[in-house]
């Protein structure tokens, strides 16, 4: 059993929310847009947002340190904005990648950014400055995940592939070769490290089973388009996948199974792709779109 309430539609971007990334506390998240606006939002007065931070250009991923005024934003074009709220003096503006930074992920003291010409860079958090490069592909790196327990990258790219690497050494562990028919636009861990999760631009939900040298156990045409993006629910019994087609799916992490269609006539969901999702602490979804506007969703389930 699932319920699903609409809690609001946040509006405010000029463009398309191409990126969500978690806040100062559990009651915060931000958005990054194509009108270069970071907009950081609270779930106690979601109606209005605060922006916070403004770059030149598209913001593709997003990224807020916690117990820091810092954060750090990838945009269309290869570069990365280092802001500190509160000083903009020691800002720093690298252009780095080619074609667009298109995802962030935190390890320790570390962050990695996903380019666009198929690099994938080690940075200082402390010294925003790069550390080591890695020549995966020369197509998009699309999406990137962490392992904790088995101190593993999943590297998600345009040339269907899936690469796995050693997250301190970034030695490739595996690559799987031909994963989607298309571009791997998401890939996310399932919160136990048994399963890899992937989406394409081939509209397929595909589960690889890690401790069968990543077998692919689950293949099934999910969406009428791309997907985007792959959220877990902070308990991990239940999955949501984000499309081009309008509609967000949630799923049983445990069979893979179907639960529910949100889409826009029945649901009020967007208008137009859904580009991003988090899920917060507190079972909250949030959905950002090319309709310019985000929604909170409570989703309610029987485990």
């Amino acid at each position: 059993m699932i319920t699903v309430k609409k809690i609001a539609q946040l509006t405010g971007h000029n463009a398309s929310v191409f990126a969500l990334a978690k806040g100062k506390d559990a009651r915060h998240f931000l958005s990054g847009s194509g009108d270069g606006w970071v907009v950081e939002w609270s779930l106690d007065n979601p109606d209005l947002g605060k922006l916070i931070a403004r770059v030149e250009r598209n913001i593709f991923s997003l990224f807020a340190f916690q117990d820091s005024p810092r954060l750090l934003a990838g945009n269309m074009d290869g570069g990365l904005h280092w802001v500190n709220m509160e000083d903009e003096n020691l800002n720093k503006d690298i252009l780095h990648h080619q074609k667009g930074v298109f995802d962030l992920l935190k390890i320790g003291d570390f962050i990695y950014s996903a380019g666009g010409a198929g690099m994938l860079t080690k940075w200082s958090i402390e010294k925003a400055r790069t550390l080591e490069s890695l020549q995966l592909t020369n197509q998009s790196l699309r999406s990137l995940a962490y392992a904790p327990g088995r101190n593993e990258i999943a590297v998600g790219a345009s040339d269907k592939c899936i690469y796995l690497l050693d997250a301190e050494s970034l030695e490739l562990k595996k690559k799987i070769e031909d994963a989607h028919d298309n571009s791997v636009f998401a890939a996310l861990y399932s919160p136990d490290e048994k399963f890899l999760f992937s989406g394409g631009r081939d509209a397929h939900l595909k589960v690889w089973e890690i401790e069968n040298d990543f077998k692919n156990i689950s293949s099934q045409s999910a969406h009428w388009y791309t997907i985007n993006t792959i959220a877990f629910h902070p308990e991990g019994h239940v999955f949501a996948t984000g499309s081009r087609d309008k509609t967000i799916k949630i799923w049983n992490a445990k069979t893979f199974k179907l639960l529910k269609v949100l889409d826009t006539l029945r649901d009020g969901c967007h208008v137009n792709s859904v580009n991003a999702l988090l899920w917060l602490k507190d079972g909250t979804l949030v959905s950002a779109s090319d309709d310019r506007s985000l929604i909170l969703w409570k989703i309610e389930t029987e485990q």
